[in-house]
């Protein structure tokens, strides 16, 4: 134990080294790279606006009612993670690299700059995805910015915008890479639901998009925790493994406690749907079947409101309704 924390305490000491240097100078050029204090700003900003600013503004207006918009920016995303997934295989992780102990490449060949540019792009792209929360507060859905959601928004692109100033690539990509495949099928979710309840069918699988975050954590905090039982690796930022660990193990303790609050106790759902994974049935009104409301809120989405109401009042024969209620 001992010996592990000074092995800790000396990876520290070199990242903390590396730091003095500067970013890498391959990112010379990149916007937002020159220094951490325009993202730290542009973050400090979002969580302002989301959380005090943006309700306030909202409290006596009407929801924007903006499906064409969340179309687009939904499937865009889901082009752009395709493209990084791609990038990054391209880069290194379909071509050169092991899986296992990959180094970070610092040379100016072409793959080593192609797997710059992406990871960079991947960072961006998480800027990007703060649109997902101005969703929320422009439709006046206040109760999907919860804690998990704000804290992985904030925090995701707060650390990334370290490992991509001082280690572009290695085994420390394999996260980003991960996290952009499971980005194609979330946003490719959120922007079937966006379009409207003619493809509620298509949507049966809602339920299985925290799995698939769940996976994500668990291929992730695999991958690094390989590193503790090398003899000996050649990756040159030890502590992004270590962070990166850790990072799989807490996201995948918070994805776990929503998925057994949602669709376990079913207290993040509205009635029907309590009803809905309790019996195995689906619920009806008025001869319809009605979906979940609520949309999804996994952290990382712009959760789509979905589903039909009619927005009357629900009347039936009072006293069959009274006389089963006594039964019941």
């Amino acid at each position: 134990m001992l010996q592990q924390i000074q092995e800790i305490g000396s990876h520290a000491m070199d990242i903390y080294d590396y730091l003095l240097v500067g970013v890498d100078p391959r990112l010379k050029g990149y916007p937002l790279m020159e220094s951490p204090v325009p993202m730290s700003v542009i973050l400090l900003c979002y969580l302002f606006s989301v959380l005090y600013l943006g309700p306030r503004i909202m409290a006596n207006r009407k929801p924007f009612q903006l499906k064409e918009a969340m179309i687009v920016y939904n499937f865009l995303l889901v082009a752009l993670s395709i493209f990084i997934v791609y990038e990054f295989l391209m880069s290194g992780w379909a071509t050169t690299y092991t899986w296992r102990c990959d180094a970070i490449d610092t040379s100016d060949s072409p793959q080593a700059l192609r797997m710059v540019r992406v990871a960079w792009l991947f960072w961006f792209s998480k800027i990007i995805e703060l649109m997902d929360t101005v969703f929320f507060v422009l439709r006046k859905k206040h109760g999907q910015i919860t804690f998990l959601h704000i804290f992985h928004h904030s925090f995701m692109p707060w650390t990334w915008w370290w490992g991509v100033g001082y280690a572009p690539g290695g085994m420390g990509s394999f996260h980003a890479m991960v996290n952009s495949s499971v980005h194609v099928i979330m946003y490719f979710y959120y922007g079937l639901a966006a379009a409207g309840p003619r493809f509620q069918k298509f949507l049966w699988w809602k339920k299985y998009m925290t799995a698939i975050q769940l996976t994500q954590f668990v291929l992730v905090s695999l991958h690094a925790t390989q590193y503790y039982f090398m003899d000996s690796c050649d990756y040159q930022f030890p502590m992004i493994i270590h962070l990166v660990w850790m990072y799989g193990t807490f996201f995948f303790v918070l994805f776990s406690n929503f998925w057994v609050q949602a669709y376990v106790k079913g207290k993040r759902l509205p009635k029907q749907d309590i009803k809905h994974y309790q019996n195995g049935t689906s619920v009806h009104t008025n001869g319809k079947a009605h979906e979940n409301g609520s949309g999804i809120n996994h952290g990382t989405g712009n959760g789509v409101h979905h589903g039909a109401t009619n927005g009357s009042a629900h009347h039936e024969n009072g006293s069959a309704h009274m006389s089963k209620m006594k039964k019941a």
